[in-house]
């Protein structure tokens, strides 16, 4: 009788210490409201960040091509002069940066940094955004785009939700990636709305 008694204890004692805590784990994560897309902010209440780098041949100018980057307004402008060789090929663009905005941020990288050939995936910015030859991001994350398809991102006339369209179509990588000599799934595919 003792010995079930003790049992019992034990063995409640160790549901007590793993099984509850899952338990309550499970149930939080469960009942977490599932947040729906913000609407974007406008730009002159909330300015758009430009971070990344330009080439270091025109480290001299650095302070005019820092001014050209931002006499678009509605911006902060946070550049540096890359420290060696070439920048990175790639742009990031927030879901909520005007069309005007991120064109010229795109002109300006093809003329002050090594050009545009890769883009990143929107869900993996800032809404508010965007990343000129930056080195954060992974390749997974991103596909590598022809001159062509950056044309067409710089279009005339593009409205903000047609460029945001054209820019997730173009920014989806690819199904299988690179690793170790391998083609693995990708697991950083973020379809496009």
């Amino acid at each position: 009788m003792q010995n079930d008694k003790e049992q019992f204890n034990q063995f409640l004692n160790l549901f007590m210490r793993r099984v509850i805590p899952v338990l309550m784990i499970l149930g939080l994560v469960g009942a977490s409201p599932v947040f729906a897309e913000k609407k974007c902010e406008p730009v002159d209440k909330k300015r758009i960040k430009i971070e990344g780098f330009i080439s270091k041949s025109f480290r001299k100018q650095r302070k005019k091509v820092f001014k050209e980057f931002g006499e678009v307004g509605s911006t902060r402008v946070s550049l540096r002069v890359y420290p060696m060789g070439e920048t990175s090929k790639v742009i990031a663009v927030g879901r909520c940066v005007p069309a005007y905005i991120a064109q010229h941020i795109i002109r300006k990288s093809l003329e002050y940094s090594t050009g545009v050939e890769s883009l990143v995936q929107q869900q993996f910015v800032h809404t508010h955004w965007v990343g000129v030859g930056v080195t954060m991001f992974d390749e997974p994350s991103q596909q590598t785009v022809s001159v062509d398809q950056v044309k067409k991102l710089l279009a005339e006339g593009l409205s903000d939700e047609a460029f945001h369209i054209l820019y997730r179509e173009l920014s989806v990588p690819n199904d299988l990636v690179p690793f170790f000599g391998l083609q693995s799934p990708n697991v950083k595919i973020a379809q496009p709305n």
